[in-house]
């Protein structure tokens, strides 16, 4: 008969215990560290690379003043300004991947694969030309035939837009000898040039055309702008282009000038994005722009005019798809954007719970083990109780039996065993101490001469 000695086995399984809830601490961080990788991958601020040129320009200033306003804002899309020569070197480092975004004038080559966010500022063509007021001289674009013209910007892409006001208004660009100018000291550098007329570009309350138009009328000179009767054509030939015009006064109230409204075509300024940047990304970028856009154009009265792209299939300029899904407000939310991301991660969730609950019960597969056999034990202990003649046995299995009682409420604890094994559990301890107590009357009720003799008899 087994005796309190074997019980030794019951508290061989602690260790075992230690396990399982190492195991489950551990798939529960791994659980918590996923989660939390999760979170911090979709909310993680996301930096574009934004040329702009040239230095000292109004754009630059602009973009830097944004980027200044994301980082304060803690936004979820930053922007670090790349300067660049101008507009062309923009451009071109749009192309060659060294950019994500970049400034480009909208009459200029334009990047391929590459979408507008948003424009930053209208630009008008401005040509006027200089006459002494005695009735002689330039006053209409026909007659810059064999003249020369000053363009104001070193940039060959005004010399370009001079071509083709020239060209839709019958004129050679040959037969004009175009002189160009810096923007800064335009003043005294004009001094020493004979010149007819006068082309600046830029929006229509800038300083710099203001100076422009007054330095070339120093003197008594008169400014004779010159209206573009083929804005509209020039606009139709060339989408880039769209036909405006400039108020009387737009440049100066005493003398007013122009005198009179003048017909011309305006072109803007965009931010474009590469194509393979992410229309979530590329829509945060937009909206977060249009957030910020009146404190710009406060602070950039004359330089700043952000407008929306155009989201027509055929404009000239295409929108880029996540600014597109903005402007109309197509924007996806968050679920249908990271639905998949939230999906996948339940059910690699899901799988480590699984994995966790195998191992977990591997680890608590020698507690079953050594349970059923006590169990087993248990049962015997049942039988061997309803023939037992000593009370001392019948005391020694009643120890025994609430040490297999302990070990097995520890197991269920731990969820080695079910609540369906407990409940069997308990019937059978019952019924052991049923048959112990019953034993223990009726081996009292003996009388002495019929008990049984031996060192473990009822009376010693």
């Amino acid at each position: 008969m087994a005796g309190p000695a074997e019980t030794a086995g019951p508290k061989a399984r602690r260790p075992h215990k230690s396990k399982a809830m190492l195991a489950a601490i551990a798939m529960a961080l791994a659980a918590v560290a996923a989660v939390g990788g999760m979170i911090y991958y979709l909310n993680r601020p996301v930096v574009l690379r934004i040329a702009v040129g040239p230095p000292y320009s109004d754009d630059v200033k602009v973009i830097q003043s944004i980027a200044q306003m994301f980082a304060r804002d803690h936004a979820s899309v930053r922007l670090r300004p790349i300067i660049t020569d101008g507009t062309s070197a923009s451009a071109a480092a749009l192309t060659a991947g060294t950019a994500d975004l970049a400034v480009v004038r909208g009459d200029a080559e334009l990047p391929k694969n590459t979408g507008a966010i948003a424009s930053i500022r209208k630009n008008f063509a401005v040509l006027w030309a200089v006459n002494t007021g005695k009735g002689k001289g330039v006053r209409k674009v026909e007659q810059l035939a064999g003249k020369r013209v000053g363009v104001i910007g070193r940039t060959t892409a005004n010399v370009n837009l001079l071509n083709v006001i020239l060209t839709q208004s019958g004129v050679k660009p040959d037969s004009v000898h175009v002189v160009q100018f810096s923007i800064s000291g335009f003043a005294d550098a004009i001094k020493n040039e004979k010149l007819d007329a006068f082309l600046a570009v830029g929006p229509l309350n800038s300083k710099i055309t203001a100076d422009a138009v007054a330095a070339t009328t120093r003197g008594g000179k008169e400014a004779t702008f010159l209206s573009l009767d083929t804005a509209d054509a020039i606009a139709q030939r060339h989408p880039v282009y769209e036909s405006g015009e400039i108020p009387a006064g737009a440049f100066s109230a005493k003398p007013v000038r122009p005198d009179e409204k003048v017909d011309t075509i305006t072109f803007a300024h965009h931010i474009l994005a590469r194509r393979s940047l992410s229309e979530a990304t590329v829509g945060a970028l937009t909206r977060q722009l249009f957030a910020v856009r009146q404190a710009v154009q406060a602070e950039f009265p004359q330089t700043a005019k952000i407008e929306t792209p155009d989201t027509d299939k055929d404009a000239a300029i295409p929108a880029h798809p996540g600014a597109a899904a903005y402007v109309d407000g197509e924007e996806r939310s968050f679920l249908d954007r990271y639905s998949d991301y939230i999906w996948g991660s339940l059910m690699l969730l899901s799988a480590l719970g699984s994995i966790g609950a195998w191992f977990a019960s591997y680890l608590r597969k020698d507690e079953r083990v050594t349970n059923a056999s006590l169990r087993e034990r248990l049962l015997e202990m049942l039988t061997e109780a309803r023939k037992s003649m000593s009370i001392e046995d019948l005391d020694a299995m009643q120890a025994e039996a609430d040490e297999i009682m302990r070990d097995t409420l520890h197991c269920f604890e731990d969820g080695a065993i079910e609540e369906g094994s407990l409940t069997a559990f308990s019937i059978a301890l019952e019924q052991f101490h049923n048959a112990v107590a019953d034993r223990k009357a009726y081996l009292l009720d003996l009388p002495e001469e019929a008990a049984p003799r031996g060192p473990r008899s009822v009376m010693a």
